[in-house]
């Protein structure tokens, strides 16, 4: 109940008077049965932009560290996501990507809409960068059409570091559904996976236009971190 509120009497309607989104492609989300919208993750902003122009409910995998943050911030912040209902997901190791993707099938398992970041994180200077097979393990696991997303323009108004998003129109692309279901039965092929999951960022491509760097974005981030550092010292 609570998140429907939030959706539809708070967030909604004021996210749409500030930023007045544009929507492009909005008929390619069902209206019932389990899907995977599968975006590029750019800004917080994203989080709560793209689910508030849904009509339907969307689960979100979300970075355990917004349940777990210090101070009244981090409180706030996890109490949101607890009260839309979203999953905290431990992002280190791999048993710990095994247990999100069982909470993903969950989701999908109820008819769901389940939403993904298959980079991982956010990216750091708006490029798109590969993503991770767990999309794809889940798009094939469950049988459910993968609906490409991109936010365009969600960046510029709010970047990694800065807390309050700059007032500017922002657009939000869905692509046609990708279907999947020639590949039923062979999620334990790694190949089949990276072609999937390719397959996903690629159109995520075409609808964002950003450049693609074909590396993990938290393995650039962690080499830019480890230079700055070095040039520090």
């Amino acid at each position: 109940m609570l998140y429907y509120v939030l959706k539809f009497a708070v967030f909604g309607p004021l996210l749409r008077l500030l930023f007045r989104p544009r929507l492009e492609g909005l008929e390619y989300v069902p209206d019932e049965g389990a899907a995977i919208i599968a975006g590029n993750h750019l800004s917080f902003s994203d989080h709560f932009l793209m689910p508030a122009m849904l009509k339907r409910r969307i689960t979100f995998l979300a970075k355990q560290e917004y349940f777990t943050g210090p101070g009244v911030k981090g409180r706030l912040t996890a109490a949101f996501f607890r009260a839309v209902g979203q999953i905290p997901v431990d992002r280190s190791g791999k048993e710990a990507g095994q247990a999100a993707i069982r909470e993903g099938l969950g989701v999908l398992s109820r008819d769901e809409l389940l939403g993904i970041y298959p980079e991982g994180t956010r990216s750091h200077d708006g490029k798109l960068y590969k993503g991770k097979v767990g999309v794809a393990v889940m798009a094939l696991k469950a049988g459910a059409p993968v609906i490409p997303c991109a936010m365009v323009g969600t960046f510029e108004i709010q970047p990694p570091g800065q807390t309050l998003p700059k007032i500017k129109r922002v657009s939000i692309r869905f692509g046609e559904p990708l279907d999947f279901s020639r590949y039923a039965g062979m999620e334990g092929d790694k190949a089949i996976l990276r072609a999937v999951t390719d397959e996903i960022m690629y159109k995520i491509m075409e609808l964002s236009g950003q450049e693609y760097v074909d590396r993990y974005a938290a393995d650039v981030k962690a080499e830019e971190s480890r230079r700055f550092r070095g040039l520090m010292r």
